[in-house]
């Protein structure tokens, strides 16, 4: 049973990475194909079903979009786009919202996720990692009166649920992790622990100066 067991778990640790993988980028394939229209379907141009054909089809569409946006006339048309969206109520809050938050995670002069951070919460005393996300903006800014930065801290073993803080600078540990071995550590539980010292990384955002280690009780 022993000998069972032992190389069972082996197996399951092989296998359960890959199927995971593949779950993961299958559910992605099968959303991006449902958003072609059916007249565009493989079946209805050319009376057969062609695997990929779909998902080949929204990459081109990407693609395409963004070469013809890339220049002047394509940005003025986008530009009106955008204006004539912006006249919808209920389409205007929520396409803006959403690019708002897209431009800002995408965007490759962004700076949104670009330093893992070590911070005190849910209390003083307990320690997760964050990420930095930017500073207040200018009215919390103004109201806080002190130097504030924001930091994402996200749930584990899922990493896009979380909480937004905004605390002082000096309270605000920068690691020198990238954020995707800070990531893998997050997701993984603790499990997964990056090597230490870390290989050199891109620059993210401005340095922020560590804190004290708070005064024993």
């Amino acid at each position: 049973m022993r000998f069972f067991k032992r190389y069972f778990v082996t197996g399951l640790l092989i296998w359960i990475p890959l199927i995971a993988t593949f779950w993961v980028l299958a559910m992605l394939v099968e959303t991006l194909e449902g958003l072609v229209p059916a007249f565009l379907s493989p079946q209805a141009l050319f009376g057969m079903h062609i695997p990929g054909f779909q998902f080949v089809l929204v990459l081109g569409v990407i693609l395409l979009t963004g070469v013809l946006c890339a220049n002047f006339i394509g940005r003025a048309l986008l530009d009106r786009w955008e204006r004539l969206l912006g006249r919808i109520p209920l389409v205007r809050s929520i396409y803006n919202a959403v690019k708002q938050v897209s431009d800002t995670m995408f965007a490759p002069n962004g700076q949104a996720f670009r330093e893992a951070v070590l911070v005190q919460y849910p209390r003083q005393g307990l320690w997760t990692i964050g990420f930095l996300t930017g500073v207040p903006c200018d009215e919390v800014a103004g109201m806080l009166g002190e130097d504030y930065v924001s930091v994402y801290v996200p749930t584990t073993p899922n990493p896009t649920s979380g909480f937004f803080l905004m605390l002082p600078r000096a309270d605000v540990r920068v690691l020198e992790m990238s954020v995707e071995a800070a990531l893998k550590h997050i997701i993984s539980m603790g499990v997964v622990a990056p090597a230490y010292p870390p290989p050199p990384t891109q620059m993210g955002l401005p340095a922020v100066e560590p804190a004290e280690a708070p005064p024993q009780s």
